[in-house]
């Protein structure tokens, strides 16, 4: 006992001794909901009690608070969810909160439940009202962020169901993670046709977090046409499973693709992907991407670039004329050449995910520059396949002989795979 009291002592001077950080205090007070007075956050209240508790909750974020768990279902929401969290759910995994408020119109808002974990957390809410919610809908209830201590948690997904008679309306909302400290949280959301922002405060109880299955760096750098993808961390939690990179691909947002081709490989089964985001700023671009939870036995993993982004160099010289003509292994419609106000319009076709480069229209010795491209639609074939449709304009009135094509962005095939180590 002398011994853990001389560690305590040790620990307590330690501790004591730690200063904030400058702008610490600013920032501290802006994320709490209310105004209260603490210590630092490595002083603990139960300090005293043992060293080894000290150590727990200092080093154990997320997970220091699972063995402390017993949960309940939330019930009425078959219909609003499915698969992971339809059987977390039925294994009594969430936190029921049955905090009520009335909005202007008298509908009750009832914020049933939650799930919490390091990647998400997870609302479970109910609309009611006999009068009926059906005309009014869009104006009762929209959620924006969830506040709390060090907490700014904005939504990032929904689902929500209207019952047969229009007066009960069963939804989720999945909202950033919250921090595992917080005893409170507050949901702010829009209503009303001025879209007036509402608080409701409830209880959280951060022992109700589930645990982090896998967290580790990955480290490793795939190789795709005209830059790198770097995938750098994954969290996989009884919710999700978020892996998080950088990247340096100057030609992504050329084509409407994404990360789509990136895929999680589970005991060699494809995980589903949830979702992705990209953020850039002036020191790069970051991604995340979001698949569904790991199983429980896991022995193995790996991340497949299946496809992605590419470029291929061409140097095409098209007589223009209308017609079918093959484009590196891809295929282009032209379908109407004219001579407008405007200057030389060629409407053409291509898949979807197919962007010309280097575009030029060549006359005798002369050549112009593309200039814009207008009226893009999309036109579905009868073997399912999605046309892009639009009107390329060219500064020019004369008759065009050719069409020059520098290259094109497509989707490309890479097949290229990035184990990582199941722990």
């Amino acid at each position: 006992m002398k011994e853990i009291e001389e560690v305590l002592s040790e620990e307590k001077k330690r501790v004591d001794a730690v200063k904030a950080p400058a702008g610490f205090e600013a920032r501290l007070r802006g994320a709490l909901d209310e105004k209260i007075n603490r210590k630092p956050r490595r002083t603990y209240p139960y300090f005293k009690l043992a060293a080894v508790a000290v150590i727990f909750f200092m080093l154990a974020g997320y997970n220091y608070n699972a063995f402390a768990y017993y949960g309940k279902k939330l019930f009425g929401f078959d219909d609003v969810i499915s698969g992971t969290m339809k059987d977390l759910n039925e294994k009594g995994m969430g936190q029921v909160v049955d905090q009520r408020t009335t909005l202007f119109d008298g509908t009750e808002l009832v914020i049933d439940g939650i799930m919490t974990d390091e990647n998400q957390l997870v609302m479970y809410y109910t609309l009611s009202n006999p009068q009926g919610l059906e005309d009014t809908l869009s104006d009762l209830f929209s959620p924006g962020k969830i506040t709390g201590f060090l907490t700014n948690a904005h939504v990032e997904s929904g689902v929500a169901k209207l019952n047969d008679e229009g007066t009960e309306l069963k939804g989720t909302g999945h909202f950033e993670p919250v921090n595992p400290f917080a005893r409170k949280l507050t949901l702010h959301f829009d209503q009303g046709p001025e879209n007036k922002e509402v608080q409701i405060t409830f209880p959280y109880e951060p022992n109700k977090a589930m645990q982090t299955q896998i967290k580790q760096s990955i480290k490793k750098t795939v190789a795709v046409d005209n830059g790198t993808l770097t995938f750098k961390t994954i969290t996989a939690t009884p919710t999700t499973t978020v892996i998080k990179g950088t990247m340096d691909v100057p030609a992504f947002d050329r084509i409407h693709y994404g990360f789509t081709g990136v895929e999680l490989m589970a005991n060699g089964r494809f995980m589903d992907q949830l979702g992705s985001g990209v953020e850039t700023s002036m020191s790069g671009s970051k991604f995340e991407l979001r698949f569904d939870a790991l199983p429980e036995k896991l022995e193995s993993l790996e991340l497949v670039v299946k496809d992605f982004i590419g470029y291929k160099k061409l140097d095409e010289q098209i007589p223009l004329a209308e017609g079918r003509f093959s484009l590196g292994g891809n295929e282009l419609w032209i379908q109407d050449i004219s001579v407008t106000e405007r200057g030389v319009e060629v409407t053409f076709a291509t898949d979807s995910n197919l962007l010309l480069d280097g575009v030029k229209i060549e006359s005798g010795n002369k050549q112009t520059e593309l200039k814009t491209t207008i009226n893009q639609t999309e036109e579905k074939q009868e073997d399912g396949r999605i046309l892009n449709k639009r009107t390329m304009v060219f500064d020019t009135k004369s008759e065009p002989e050719y069409l020059l094509i520098e290259g094109i962005h497509y989707v490309k095939q890479y097949n290229k795979k990035v184990d990582i180590p199941a722990r």
